[in-house]
């Protein structure tokens, strides 16, 4: 089949603060990790060797997910990071130089390997994908998708030949000046020959640097146009516009958990909620232990994390509240993501707890 590489090493600093005690690929979704949804669907197409690159809050990523076991696969980890004056630095080597070290380590990667980015959801087929490769004589393969021309400038830009070979790359041009409007999704299948044209020991990024190599060795390097669901959440906004669509049912596979104690209205274990007060219009989903004091309203989509506390008479629109977050009576939250210790708004603007700029009141449930 293939062995299976989720880069898990980057800082995440277009996701803070949500990143700010998380790795990236840990942030949730529906309960979540998302890096959690990329090993199920992995094990689905029977990939279940899988190696994961890690730096940053590292041990959130190896306590949660360990050795793979409960989802049927096996994972190992590589940590990237320097010692300095008797203390371990995290320091990533791009995604290039992280799987090089890998392959120096080890030799893991001895058969075709797919590539995957931990901060994206996919429902990519990989068997057709896998196929695709094979049967082109492909060393590498870029998974690419086709998005709106006024689209282009957010993406890394693929230009392909009629036959799929890979000609250049554009890093996010000007609508006028795309030569294709195909994106790269960063989802790569390499053979083991592809490893040995990274330089070892040091950092390489896979996009700007390996692949312009494999271009001008003129190697046999293929993108591949797929239709499927890819869902990056590459911004703060992209998180909270992902979630409203999960939260929507527009997501396949991603169920939402608990039971549907109302029409749409999903719940966990142990709520205390005033039924005969509160207004609750879904989808929305209120984890356990949750209490939803009288006169408080929610509209959906939104999801109350496990452990919350909305007080009397508040308001919470259109929102994501993390676990054991509390919202003082009375508040407003419309289109926002809260946690016990900030809140971010849909456009991005973060604020912290008892921050002047803004009236809203919130904290830690467990306080």
């Amino acid at each position: 089949m293939a062995k299976g590489m989720i880069l898990a090493a980057g800082q995440g600093t277009r996701v803070r603060p949500l990143t700010r005690d998380l790795p990236k690929p840990m942030v949730p979704i529906l309960g979540k990790p998302v890096m959690e949804y990329l090993i199920e669907h992995l094990a689905r197409y029977g990939v279940t060797e899988i190696m994961v690159n890690v730096a940053y809050h590292h041990r959130r990523i190896e306590e949660y997910f360990g050795d793979g076991h409960r989802w049927g696969v096996q994972i190992g980890y590589s940590y990237e990071g320097v010692r300095e004056h008797g203390e371990v630095l995290p320091r990533p080597l791009g995604s290039a130089g992280g799987m090089r070290r890998i392959q120096d380590f080890s030799g893991f990667f001895d058969q075709t390997t797919l590539v995957l980015c931990g901060d994206a959801l996919v429902d990519l087929d990989i068997g057709a994908a896998l196929h695709e490769h094979r049967s082109k004589g492909a060393l590498a393969s870029v998974v690419a998708l086709e998005v709106p021309r006024e689209q282009v400038a957010n993406y890394g830009i693929v230009v392909a030949d009629a036959d799929g070979r890979i000609e250049s790359f554009q890093e996010k041009p000007r609508p006028e000046e795309a030569r294709s409007c195909l994106a790269s999704t960063g989802i790569y299948i390499f053979e083991p020959a592809v490893l040995e044209r990274i330089p070892p020991g040091r950092s390489y990024d896979i996009g700007s640097q390996l692949f312009p190599q494999l271009v001008a060795e003129r190697l046999p390097f293929y993108a591949q146009s797929r239709f499927f669901n890819w869902i990056d959440i590459g911004r703060v906004t992209d998180y909270w516009s992902v979630l409203q669509r999960v939260l929507r049912g527009e997501v396949a596979q991603m169920d939402m958990p608990g039971r549907e104690v109302r029409p749409g209205i999903w719940a966990g274990l142990n709520t205390s909620i005033d039924w005969n007060t509160v207004h609750i219009a879904g989808p929305v989903y209120i984890g356990s232990s949750v209490r939803i004091d009288a006169g408080a309203s929610i509209i959906g989509p939104a999801w109350i994390g496990h452990g919350s506390h909305i007080g009397a008479g508040a308001r919470v629109r259109r929102s994501v509240l993390f676990e054991y977050t509390r919202i003082a009576p009375d508040m407003e939250f419309t289109d926002m993501i809260v946690s016990p210790d900030y809140c971010v708004d849909c456009h991005g603007e973060t604020f912290y707890r008892g921050d002047e700029r803004t009236n809203l009141r919130w904290g830690d449930a467990r306080g």
